[in-house]
């Protein structure tokens, strides 16, 4: 069995950080990823999905110190489920991604992001204008221009052939 989640996608807001009686680092944030589709008028449209995320001790202190707000990176981890009851007693259930493994694809500079740097979330309006124009040459170009961003930004300490795509 496989309990595997992958994710491309943005910091909704910097890592909240904690130190554990025990001497763990656990850190949270949530991470937003976007479906662009047509809708039944013909008209473009952005579903956004927010996650949320946590690591564990040594990603959790490289996540406080390298992760801001808006920064596009690449996730790896498995999906969890936790209960608990809430201050007036309430059972409470949230759905989690536990990351094993992440890697800053790029970070925001005036308003620059992965999906306005020509990656990332498929399909997307320039995507039915390459194939509407019957230009396939269009399509290619833009995966190298896409392969490039997605590598171009990347931690030094971690290597390339990492990554699935």
């Amino acid at each position: 069995m496989v309990n595997r989640v992958i994710l491309i996608g943005n910091l909704g807001k910097d890592p909240e950080v904690r130190r554990l009686e025990n001497g763990a680092v656990v850190a949270k944030f949530s991470v937003a990823t976007n479906e662009n589709y047509k809708d039944r008028s013909g008209e473009w449209q952005t579903q956004t999905e927010w996650h949320d995320i946590v690591v564990w001790r040594n990603l959790a202190e490289r996540a406080e110190s390298s992760l801001k707000k808006g920064m596009a990176i690449y996730l790896e981890g498995k999906l969890t489920h936790r209960s608990w009851q809430d201050q007036e007693g309430n059972n409470r259930r949230t759905t989690e991604v536990v990351a094993s493994y992440f890697r800053i694809i790029s970070k925001r500079e005036g308003g620059s992001d992965y999906n306005s740097g020509g990656g990332g979330y498929f399909p997307s309006a320039n995507d039915e204008a390459a194939s509407s124009s019957g230009s396939s040459s269009q399509s290619s170009s833009e995966g190298k221009v896409n392969e490039q961003t997605a590598t171009s930004n990347v931690a030094p300490d971690t290597a390339d052939d990492d990554l699935p795509f």
